[in-house]
C-alpha cells in the first residue's frame, strides 16, 4: 500500500512538472493544411491548393530540394463585436502546405489564383 502510494505521488509529480514545461515551450500558432491535387503530364507538374479566402499577394511559393511549400495568411470577415458563430468551416488563419514532388528538378513556370484555388506549372528542368 505504501509503496502504492509513493508512486501515485511519483506520478503526480511528474504530471506536474510536464504542465509547467508545456507553458514554457512557446507554443507555434495553428497551422491548416490545404487540400491538394498534383497532376503530371510529360515534362510538366500540374499542382492545385485550396486557399479560400487568400489574396493572391498573401501566398509564397518555394520550390525546396524536398519539395513545393505553399504557405498562405487568411484574416476572417470583418463582422463587427456584435456577431456571433454559428458555424465555422471554412478555414481562416496560418495555412501551410509541404506538397512532396516526383524527382526531379523543377522550375515554376505559371501561378494562378483563381475562384480560392491556387494553380501552379512546374516544368522540369535539365541540368
Amino acid at each position: 500500500m505504501w509503496a502504492e502510494a509513493c508512486a501515485l505521488v511519483e506520478e503526480a509529480e511528474r504530471m506536474h512538472r510536464r504542465f509547467f514545461d508545456l507553458l514554457a515551450t512557446p507554443s507555434a500558432r495553428p497551422v491548416w493544411e490545404p487540400p491538394t491535387d498534383v497532376f503530371t503530364a510529360g515534362a510538366e507538374t500540374h499542382v492545385a491548393v485550396a486557399l479560400p479566402g487568400a489574396a493572391a499577394e498573401d501566398v509564397t511559393v518555394r520550390l525546396l530540394p524536398s519539395g513545393l511549400s505553399v504557405e498562405a495568411d487568411v484574416a476572417p470577415p470583418a463582422l463587427g463585436a456584435r456577431a456571433h458563430v454559428v458555424r465555422l468551416e471554412i478555414p481562416y488563419g496560418r495555412m501551410r502546405r509541404h506538397i512532396p514532388l516526383p524527382p526531379g528538378r523543377y522550375e515554376l513556370t505559371e501561378r494562378r489564383l483563381i475562384n480560392g484555388c491556387l494553380y501552379l506549372r512546374l516544368t522540369e528542368t535539365r541540368t
